[in-house]
């Protein structure tokens, strides 16, 4: 940490790894990269349970300037906040699924305690000058809650997913309090200018706030920072793990695999808002509309395991692997299996491998908050032979790369095998270039500047925004 630098503290659902040798997702890679090059602490669940659930002893792993620090949850604790709330009440509404939402009052009451725990933790660990830095919707209320322990410093909130309209938010029995709770932080990020202005809707329409100049909203006596903030990757670190020994073992085995074969790949948690069965049906059609292609791509959709104990997800796997089956049954011959679903997970090096031997990358979420899937497969290419990027329209990460992607709307078949055929039958000097325009993007938004723009937001150094639209 630089001497008279501001310590940094981070708060999220799970701590680490900071290693970049594991498989983790979008929110752990964008912490890590983050504390890795400020230092600072990383507090939050220890993924553990046990009888004294939030009252466990605190353990503390310090690794270079970075100190991680987490508590047990226990089993009453893990059901009604992270498994039940979080997950059945939560997440399905943010995503703008309605009718996957499950509400109850004894869920409410544990998200609500388990965050009133996690902070009445932190606090004694807090110096009065330190950057509080909040992460995801496991956390609405900790800011508030820290406000009640007494810290009287900065707390920023940055939300890793979509923020739904008002009116899908006000189906929460408890969204007013939320909101209420979120005014709490200084400043509070989004993925997109669209999640933004859905929040800022609620506080005006629901609240009686007041949308402000510079990307702030008063309610009552509160006045609060609510701006876009797009997560980027370590574009620069990932595009060396394409080119590393375990990266380079896994394109050779996919491109042995495919043979002559272009190679269609899709990575994503098994997820119902990652849009799977429907881009499963839009290589369907492909096949069928451009029969030409049977025989000569492949789709491997790596789909590891996702919170597996809920009965949607559940589902949503029996699903994808009939479909799967179904295409295979219709189409494969004896020496060309179609698709292939893989439920285990990669390290980032060895997707980084994967990525550069796909001719085709899809990334067709119904909705989602950034999506660094995207950023990762751009990052990955090979400039000698670069792939093509299909894109929905729904992820947040459309909006810095719509002008070199190829976008969809991912609950059309059509619209998805047209992309598809496309990409296939692209040219290299057009592939190359809209490549060189999605790299270019990528790399001017990694996750150092995204970072150390929003620090710079909570410390109050950004500079002065325009009034947003």
């Amino acid at each position: 940490m630089a001497e008279g630098q501001r310590r940094l503290v981070c708060v999220s659902n799970r701590v680490g790894p900071l290693s970049d040798e594991g498989k983790a997702g979008g929110l752990a890679v964008g912490l890590s990269d983050a504390l890795k090059r400020r230092g600072g602490l990383w507090f939050g669940w220890s993924g553990n349970t046990s009888e004294e659930g939030t009252f466990s002893e605190a353990v503390t792993e310090v690794q270079d300037d970075v100190a991680m620090t987490t508590i047990d949850m226990n089993k009453e604790e893990l059901e009604g906040f992270y498994l039940h709330y979080a997950n059945r009440s939560l997440w399905p509404l943010l995503h703008y699924r309605l009718d996957l939402a499950e509400f109850d009052r004894q869920s409410d009451r544990i998200y609500r305690s388990v965050n009133q725990r996690f902070a009445a933790r932190l606090a004694p660990l807090l110096h009065e000058d330190d950057l509080v830095w909040v992460h995801d919707y496991h956390f609405f209320y900790l800011g508030s809650e820290l406000r009640q322990c007494g810290f009287k410093g900065r707390i920023g909130f940055f939300l890793h997913i979509p923020f739904c309209p008002p009116e899908i938010f006000t189906a929460l029995p408890a969204s007013h309090d939320i909101v209420r709770a979120m005014l709490a932080y200084d400043v509070i990020g989004f993925q997109t200018d669209t999640d933004r202005r859905n929040f800022v809707g609620f506080c005006v329409r629901e609240l009686g706030g007041e949308k402000l100049p510079g990307h702030r909203v008063r309610v009552g006596d509160r006045e609060v920072v609510a701006k876009a903030f797009p997560i980027g990757i370590d574009a620069p670190g990932y595009a060396r793990f394409a080119v590393s020994p375990e990266a380079g073992e896994h394109e050779e085995m996919l491109r042995d695999m495919a043979g002559e074969r272009l190679q269609i790949v899709g990575v994503d948690r098994m997820d119902y808002s990652k849009g799977l069965v429907e881009r499963f049906k839009g290589f369907e059609r492909l096949l069928e509309d451009y029969p030409e292609n049977r025989g000569k791509v492949q789709f491997l959709q790596v789909a590891p395991l996702s919170r597996s104990e809920l009965d949607a997800y559940v589902e949503l796997r029996r699903e994808l692997e009939e479909l799967a089956g179904h295409i295979n049954g219709r189409f494969a011959t004896l020496d060309w299996t179609p698709i292939q679903i893989m439920t285990r997970g990669f390290t980032r090096r060895a997707l980084a491998g994967i990525y550069r031997a796909a001719r085709v990358c899809l990334v067709t979420p119904l909705r989602d908050g950034m999506n660094l899937v995207a950023k990762e497969f751009v990052a990955a290419q090979d400039p000698d032979d670069p792939g093509v990027l299909v894109l929905s329209r729904f992820a947040g990460a459309r909006a810095e790369l719509e002008d070199y992607a190829l976008v969809v709307n991912p609950y059309s078949t059509d619209d998805v095998a047209r992309a598809l055929q496309r990409a296939l039958t692209m040219p290299f000097d057009e592939r190359s270039r809209r490549w060189e325009g999605m790299r270019e993007a990528v790399f001017a938004g990694t996750s150092d500047i995204w970072c150390n723009t929003f620090i710079a937001e909570l410390e109050g150094t950004a500079a002065p925004d325009p009034a947003p639209a």
